[in-house]
């Protein structure tokens, strides 16, 4: 199959455009021309419309077999490409009003430090830790893969560990550095995220890694694997520890939820939030809310008294905690947030725009 599809367009080419405008995603999408998101923006690419021929066609490029038959019968498929050996991308192929799309979202080559994500240093106290769940949260495209590839770098460069990643994809390739590294990924190496923990438990793993906990076997296997003397890390689509607590507790049946919080109470090492907004000047910045479990929020958590969390995380300042609308206060401060673009992100906006000293919104 040529590189080229039937309207001009080279997917080789259009790879290389993301690169060079330093965008975070491509889209191709039958009836517009191919779009780039730059800085949180959407900005079309000059040319024709494309087709349902040149979708198919540049998916066909790239889609190895068995994800082309996953997205021919459930619609849709994720796997991850190299292109060259300057950039790794996620891809998402999808089915839409009967015709194919896809959208690249780029993988940074390098894996980026703590520090340059803007997490502060008393993380790396948490990753020393023997046991426990460590979980990463936030919306779609807030950056949580690119701080949990930074957590696991540093264990490998700091750690003489074994670390099982459990993915699907795999995002970031990691080299064997003081640890030894086992990249896993679903439907390819395993069936499932459950079965690869299940699995993980017994090869001598310290350290797990569960790209996705989307469902309450693969959550209920996450726990086992943090009491029984691990450090594993999660992620979910949650904003802030105490909708997270509430996700996990609710995914389960009402007889066993009372079990569950105590198993969460004793397990939950830290829950670290999310969001990636527009920089000023250009680029991304992330704002963090970071809860440490201290035995009062063991307590509130084994108490279902979940509403006290916030409260719990402000007067936690000393242990390293922070909260959301507090850091995006900070950003600000540091001129590196607009003050409305932190609003739009901001757990209570009303709170946030009086501080700031905002007018009110219409």
């Amino acid at each position: 199959m040529g590189t080229t599809s039937p309207s001009g367009y080279d997917l080789q080419k259009l790879l290389d455009l993301v690169i060079e405008r330093k965008a975070s995603d491509l889209h191709l999408q039958v009836g517009q021309s191919p779009v780039l998101r730059v800085s949180g923006e959407m900005e079309p690419t000059q040319g024709p419309p494309l087709t349902p021929e040149d979708t198919r066609h540049l998916i066909g490029t790239i889609i190895p077999p068995h994800d082309l038959e996953r997205a021919e019968k459930n619609g849709g498929a994720d796997f991850a490409i190299s292109h060259g050996t300057e950039a790794r991308f996620r891809v998402s192929v999808l089915r839409a009003k009967g015709n194919y799309g896809v959208v690249f979202r780029l993988i940074p080559s390098r894996l980026l430090q703590m520090d340059d994500i803007g997490l502060p240093p008393m993380i790396k106290d948490l990753l020393v830790r023997p046991r426990g769940l460590i979980l990463v949260t936030g919306p779609t495209g807030s950056g949580k893969s690119t701080t949990l590839a930074s957590m696991v770098n540093w264990i490998n460069e700091q750690r003489q560990t074994h670390i099982i990643t459990i993915e699907d994809p795999i995002e970031y390739y990691h080299q064997h550095k003081k640890s030894v590294i086992t990249q896993r990924e679903v439907n390819v190496d395993v069936t499932s995220f459950a079965e690869a923990i299940r699995g993980a438990l017994r090869q001598d793993p310290d350290v797990i890694l569960v790209g996705e906990m989307r469902d309450l076997e693969t959550i209920e296997a996450a726990i086992t694997a943090a009491e029984t003397g691990h450090l594993v890390f999660g992620t979910l689509h949650t904003t802030g520890a105490a909708r997270t607590i509430n996700r996990i507790v609710d995914a389960f049946p009402a007889s066993t939820k009372e079990m569950i919080r105590a198993q969460l109470s004793t397990s939950i090492v830290a829950v670290i939030s999310q969001v990636l907004m527009r920089k000023v000047g250009g680029g991304r910045v992330a704002g963090f809310e970071i809860m440490v479990t201290t035995p009062s929020i063991a307590n509130l958590i084994r108490e279902n008294k979940i509403y006290l969390l916030e409260s719990e995380i402000q007067l936690g300042a000393k242990s390293g905690m922070i909260q959301l609308d507090t850091h995006l206060s900070q950003l600000v401060e540091e001129g590196k947030l607009e003050a409305e673009e932190a609003v739009e992100y901001a757990q209570n906006p009303k709170e946030l725009r009086e501080k700031l000293g905002l007018p009110n919104a219409a």
